[in-house]
């Protein structure tokens, strides 16, 4: 074997180097997560707070692999958003803006981080106030929820990314919620954070996706957006986007020198990862941006809404599939949620449920038949969040 085809070789998760990077860049975002969490108050700026999250994984994944010989790339895999309310996504406003969080906000917290380039991403959806989540509020968290603890059960080597699409929105419709259109969940490999292989949200003529059975060793990124709306959000202001990602397949001769200086200050700090264009220059890179992304130098991350009035509830995780299983090694627990709707006579979801995500090869014995009715014993270890009686565990 050539060294090249070992490098190859030892990327993916049959190299325990590569789980223990993984699984360190998930201690840094869940720990991220519960940093942002707990500063989210009335009346705090949501810059200070993305700002916060940005800050805190830099310093973190900066004390890692600081005295190894080969330098390793590690950091911010996509800037920490916070979108509130009817906001879908991708909310993560410069330093000149005001916007502060209100008591009564829903807000989605969407952050990620890499070390060496393996990815761990995050996203949590949380009801600014005091006490249980109730009414709507509640159901497009609970939907939102229940479709993530679906996908974690069916993203399983052997399964078809259409089986997932197909049981999102199940799931999404017994809570009278809509999976929002767009959303693509992406295979994840070293330094890719929107891999070939897809699971798409919502089938529809515009976004066609190519069929894909998964395989072990393979990582994902989950990714869920429920909406009370009609779950097609649209593009307001061009202005609110402030995320882009490089496109390194292309190239183009820029003119205006603005444009050559911000293309080459992203080109030397983010050549791979997405990138707030708060970490550049303000008024420079307001110019400059412009004409990097009409000649798609740059892939912009849209700030997309639904109607207002509408919730919108956001979960993301990162899963590993291991050869003893489905390893969700991204996510936080739910406040306490009392939805409207229940899926008590959803049987279809309730099955999809109580499979379990551990695969038990070892152990000789046999297995004792389950009768009818019983849940699987793999169940315990399928539940990686501590949900209360909003989740869907608790349910069945």
């Amino acid at each position: 074997m050539s060294d090249e085809e070992r490098e190859e070789k030892e990327l993916d998760l049959t190299s325990p180097e590569v789980v223990t990077k993984y699984k360190s860049a998930a201690e840094i975002i869940n720990k991220a997560l519960q940093l942002v969490l707990s500063e989210c108050k009335p009346k705090a700026k949501i810059v200070d707070l993305c700002e916060k999250g940005d800050a805190f994984i830099r310093e973190q994944t900066g004390n890692m692999y600081k005295n190894v010989k080969k330098k390793i790339e590690r950091g911010i895999a996509f800037p920490t958003c916070i979108s509130v309310n009817n906001t879908v996504c991708h909310y993560s406003p410069l330093a000149s803006d005001d916007s502060v969080l209100e008591e009564g906000d829903m807000l989605k917290i969407d952050m990620g981080c890499h070390i060496d380039g393996f990815i761990a991403v995050v996203a949590h959806t949380h009801f600014l106030h005091e006490g249980p989540v109730t009414g709507r509020a509640a159901d497009v968290i609970v939907a939102a929820n229940t479709a993530a603890e679906v996908a974690l059960r069916l993203v399983r080597p052997g399964r078809k990314n259409k089986d997932v699409t197909e049981a999102i929105q199940k799931v999404a419709a017994a809570y009278d919620c809509k999976i929002v259109e767009g959303v693509l969940s992406h295979q994840l490999k070293q330094f890719v954070i929107d891999g070939n292989k897809v699971i798409l949200s919502v089938p529809n003529t515009d976004t066609r996706v190519d069929d894909a059975e998964f395989e072990e060793n393979e990582v994902y990124a989950i990714d869920i957006i429920t909406s009370t709306g009609d779950g097609k959000p649209k593009l307001l202001d061009e202005r609110q986007t402030t995320i882009y990602k490089r496109a390194v397949d292309k190239n183009y001769h820029l003119k205006m020198k603005s444009s050559r200086f911000i293309f080459s200050e992203i080109a030397q700090k983010f050549p791979i990862m997405p990138f707030t264009a708060r970490a550049l220059e303000e008024k420079r890179a307001r110019l400059g941006l412009v004409e990097c992304v009409n000649h798609d130098l740059l892939q912009p991350y849209p700030v997309l809404h639904e109607k207002p009035g509408d919730f919108v509830a956001h979960i993301k995780f990162t899963v590993l599939l291991m050869p003893n299983g489905s390893d969700r090694i991204t996510f936080h627990a739910l406040q306490e949620l009392q939805p409207t709707k229940t899926i008590d006579d959803e049987p279809e979801i309730k099955s999809w449920l109580s499979l379990g995500t551990k695969t038990k090869k070892k152990g000789g014995g046999k297995k004792k038949k389950a009768k009818k009715g019983d849940k699987p014993e793999e169940l315990a270890e399928a539940e990686p969040m501590d949900v209360t009686s909003d989740g869907a565990a608790s349910q069945e």
